[in-house]
């Protein structure tokens, strides 16, 4: 937990009633679902209160409104697809993310988005860092909720969509294929390399050719045993 979270936290426990939370989606019936979902949670003792926005503009007067009035947003859902705001140069929840980032750095961002491409998770990450990204088509309640904790407890959440486009990413940017991913798998499994061809239809001779070649890629040519193969994977983050 950073020390800007742990401040964050105890500005609300001291100074707010209320939790406010923005809830933007150009749906009216899917803002009013998240709502009744995380009304029913009781949350660190607090009131939960909501401000629903359909588009870019009517999000955006919240969020200077909720500023100028000394009460700005401590959680904001975003959906990425919205009616713009072209005279502010708001066009979708990706804009709105950065301007919370400029005038409520605090603000803990949960985005929702349709789309799971790696190239717009990158996107996400590096110009807003929202602290949860959440694919519409792979989240249940029991998920939503779960999220909700995860992110106000001061850690990061992606469904699975989003990690599955993450981790195929990297597998694109090191050249691994579909046996290369199995062959990792089943080594994180504790599967001797002497058993795999019963898993994957390759000789013992291949796997250890892509063994090799994997631990030439992942290890910087420094080589090592399958132990270090396997801990050089999840330093990357790939399974």
């Amino acid at each position: 937990m950073t020390q800007n979270f742990v401040k964050f936290v105890n500005i609300i426990v001291f100074m707010h009633e209320d939790l406010n939370i923005l809830i933007v989606d150009d749906h009216p019936m899917t803002v009013n679902g998240y709502i009744n979902v995380l009304s029913e949670e009781k949350f660190e003792g607090y009131e939960l209160s909501f401000t629903r926005a359909l588009d870019c503009k009517q999000a955006y007067d919240h969020i200077i409104q909720a500023k100028d009035n000394g009460r700005p947003f401590d959680i904001a859902y975003l959906d990425l697809s919205l009616p713009p705001y072209a005279e502010k140069n708001i066009f979708s929840g990706m804009d709105l993310g950065k301007l919370l980032r400029e005038v409520t750095p605090d603000c803990i961002i949960i985005i929702l988005t349709m789309h799971s491409e790696a190239s717009l998770i990158d996107r996400l990450i590096k110009e807003i860092n929202p602290q949860g990204i959440l694919c519409k088509s792979d989240i249940d309640i029991d998920e939503f909720l779960n999220a909700f904790k995860i992110v106000f407890a001061g850690n990061t959440y992606l469904s699975s969509k989003i990690v599955k486009s993450l981790k195929d990413k990297v597998f694109d940017n090191y050249n691994l294929d579909s046996y290369d991913k199995q062959i990792l798998m089943r080594l994180t499994e504790g599967i001797q390399t002497a058993n795999i061809p019963n898993y994957i239809p390759l000789s013992i001779k291949d796997i250890e050719e892509r063994k090799a070649r994997m631990k030439n890629i992942l290890m910087q040519g420094r080589g090592g045993n399958d132990q270090e193969l396997i801990e050089a994977i999840k330093k990357i983050g790939i399974l």
